[in-house]
């Protein structure tokens, strides 16, 4: 996400609209300092509000230096929300960096049948993926941010992967959380067209084989 937002950390919120009814769905954000993981959460919850349901955002806490693994979480429901702790056991992870798990077990405590939003240029059958991930959605999201940013910044692409890939909140609405936020003129722009081309190009995988819980 290029440019400067402010941090807004959303808690349950007025619900507004008809949305479809959705069970407690929890999403876990991995990626490096300065790529904007906390961000990708609060932008998250923001549209997911403006949708109806509600929804949490929780920022990881400690020093996060640029380039260090960081995580944040997302959980949204059609019911109050009264967990503000991390989340352990996914519905569905989003890795903004392609190389962050040669270092770092972001399945970890994934559910049986989880999702899996992964920034990388390679093709599924070229990943490794644990027995645990039913659906995988995929975006070439490094070589999309330097034609749009002429920076590696990934997680406005990603967050419309996600929504590609889940179905959990819309494009639309998505769109309007980035133009309600602090981003202008051209950054708001080029992070309108992030999330159009994220949503748009990215390939989602149901794969075949399922795990027991």
């Amino acid at each position: 996400m290029e440019g400067r937002a402010r941090p807004r950390h959303w808690t349950i919120g007025e619900r507004r609209g008809s949305p479809c009814r959705i069970e407690m769905y929890e999403v876990r954000i991995h990626g490096r300092g300065g790529q904007g993981a906390v961000s990708a959460a609060t932008l998250l919850a923001a549209a997911l509000l403006e949708e109806g349901k509600y929804a949490v955002s929780i920022p990881s806490f400690g020093f996060e230096r640029r380039g260090a693994p960081v995580v944040s979480f997302l959980r949204c429901s059609d019911q109050e929300i009264r967990q503000m702790t991390n989340i352990y056991t996914p519905d569905c992870l989003i890795c903004v960096d392609p190389t962050l798990a040669r270092s770092v077990d972001i399945f970890s405590g994934l559910k049986p049948g989880g999702t899996l939003v992964q920034a990388t240029h390679q093709a599924l059958e070229d990943l490794v993926i644990p027995a645990t991930v039913g659906v995988v959605g995929l975006c070439n999201a490094i070589a999309l941010a330097l034609e749009i940013f002429k920076r590696p910044i990934t997680n406005t692409l990603m967050i419309g992967a996600f929504a590609r890939t889940t179905g959990i909140v819309s494009l639309d609405a998505l769109k309007r959380s980035l133009a309600d936020s602090d981003f202008r003129d051209a950054g708001l722009a080029q992070n309108l067209i992030a999330l159009e081309r994220g949503y748009n190009e990215t390939t989602v995988h149901t794969l075949s084989r399922r795990v027991a819980a």
